[in-house]
């Protein structure tokens, strides 16, 4: 099978700061991050499609005790993007012991950043990030 995006691709555009996912030919749905098949249908007709990275705040929580070689505490977002698929993300720019259920409908930017690999990732990636919209 042949990938239309492979993780490879897909970190440098997030290097880059792009963010390309996948538009379904079935059933029309974005996914993010990049896949072989569609989330919603199976679908393996699919081509890359920019996103524009905005989205809303659907749920969050405060990470308070970390895996190894993480500090907390933390935010972890998941945030739908305006054209439609989830992407959960670390919420930077706030302070986790100052947050509320306010932050839950607020207009995020997708960002990125590099994270240091473990021992049960494939090394050093890119992830993406969300910062509060003015």
């Amino acid at each position: 099978m042949a990938y239309p995006i492979t993780y490879a691709q897909y970190q440098e555009y997030l290097k880059k700061g792009e963010f390309i996912g996948l538009k379904c030919a079935k059933c029309g749905s974005i996914n993010f991050p990049p896949m072989a098949v569609c989330r919603d249908c199976n679908g393996t007709t699919l081509e890359p499609v920019s996103l524009k990275g905005e989205g809303t705040i659907r749920t969050f929580t405060v990470i308070r005790v970390a895996p190894e070689g993480k500090k907390p505490p933390y935010i972890i977002a998941m945030v739908e993007l305006d054209e439609g698929p989830y992407v959960i993300g670390n919420l930077e720019g706030i302070t986790p012991d100052e947050t509320g259920m306010d932050l839950i409908g607020k207009k995020v930017r997708m960002g990125t950043r590099m994270v240091q690999g473990d021992v049960y990732s494939l090394g050093d990636a890119h992830v993406p990030t969300f910062t509060l919209m003015e």
